[in-house]
């Protein structure tokens, strides 16, 4: 009986330990296989505005090492140039995605593996076709633009650039790395699309009648402080003989109707040259 007994335990451990050799295969190959799957024969679903913008922030923390700051490799990386249109592994988005997804064998590229999800390699996807010289040409002047961006747009007055200007609104001294032709249009059309929280202003009014608003420039549990159209800074206790209320919408104009479709473009053309050397 002790042996027949043996026996069968010993079968039981090796059928348990088949069964756990099945699953750990299952485990480590199912992610990769799955997200493989998906990408197979799927055109690329996110390519909003929003997509570009993350796909920008994954680069900014996972391909600058080896591409460089400006994915234009070179100097500054051991990768390629990224800027080109053109990329030497893949000629469709499907490939692009597998590339980036699980690299490329005996190269430098490693690949992110499968932890990243689905849309996040594709929103990855849709910001390096945005990098192509074609994707980036405003087609308008940048000498025309500056001078509308210092006369007729009045744009200095709250934007600065390399020193000069105003503090209302950000820093536009290297805004065409960071935003594309069209997102730059974008911004002079419909400045009430994207704000940050950084930009919202806050409008204060006193029991004595007095009324102040300015830009947001801290606000804790009991304490705000704004800064005026005069860049004035003004502190404020919640609790005191105030009420305020945010305001989410953007301080900028609208260009749709005082500036003409050329000066926009030309506009947009001086924002996009704000950027360092290369």
């Amino acid at each position: 009986m002790t042996k027949i007994k043996g026996r069968r335990n010993g079968m039981r451990r090796k059928h348990l330990t088949q069964c756990l050799l099945v699953i750990l295969v299952i485990t480590l190959t199912g992610p990769s296989w799955t997200t493989q799957t998906i990408a197979q024969d799927t055109n690329n679903p996110f390519t909003s505005r929003i997509d570009l913008r993350m796909g920008q922030r994954l680069f900014q923390t996972q391909c600058t090492t080896c591409h460089g700051l400006n994915a234009t490799g070179g100097n500054e990386g051991i990768g390629p140039d990224l800027t080109t249109g053109r990329f030497r592994h893949a000629d469709t988005d499907v490939g692009l995605y597998r590339v980036i997804r699980n690299g490329v064998r005996g190269t430098a590229m490693i690949g992110l593996g499968a932890e990243p999800p689905d849309q996040s390699i594709w929103q990855l996807v849709t910001y390096l076709h945005s990098l192509s010289s074609t994707a980036d040409d405003p087609g308008g002047s940048p000498v025309i633009g500056r001078q509308l961006f210092n006369g007729k747009g009045n744009c200095n007055r709250c934007h600065m650039v390399n020193g000069e200007g105003g503090r209302l609104g950000p820093d536009l001294s290297f805004v065409g790395e960071r935003r594309r032709p069209s997102e730059l249009l974008a911004d002079l059309v419909n400045p009430d699309d994207e704000v940050s929280p950084r930009w919202w202003t806050m409008k204060v009014s006193g029991l004595d009648g007095r009324q102040f608003e300015g830009l947001r420039m801290h606000e804790d549990t009991f304490t705000f402080r704004i800064m005026d159209a005069d860049e004035n800074l003004r502190s404020f206790e919640k609790y005191g003989p105030w009420s305020y209320e945010r305001i989410q919408s953007s301080t900028m104009p609208n260009y749709t109707q005082s500036l003409t479709p050329e000066e926009r473009n030309n506009l947009v053309a001086y924002l996009f040259s704000l950027r360092r050397d290369r």
